[in-house]
């Protein structure tokens, strides 16, 4: 039990540090999707419909995200292709 209290207190001390050594531009665009993520989430509807205007501002900003935490989004880098592929494909 005690091991893994030490663990839990190791593992959130790096993620802490990690935070620390990310860039500014990098935390302000994740927090751009993360209010974005919430706004389409507070429409209340049990799995929400993106609009194009949503689609847009989540492909945008996903390029600029990390590599780790475009994977954990609600639009993933697969849903991005999935997206350019329709739109190539309606072209």
């Amino acid at each position: 039990m005690a091991v893994r209290l030490i663990y839990q207190l190791f593992v959130k001390l790096l993620s802490w540090l990690a935070l620390l050594a990310r860039s500014s531009a990098s935390k302000d665009v994740e927090i751009l999707v993360l209010r974005h993520e919430v706004m389409v989430l507070r429409r209340g509807n049990p799995k929400p419909g993106l609009t194009w205007t949503d689609r847009a501002v989540f492909a945008a900003l996903a390029r600029m995200l990390p590599n780790l935490l475009r994977a954990h989004r609600i639009v993933t880098p697969a849903t991005l292709l999935r997206w350019h592929r329709r739109l190539a494909t309606a072209k």
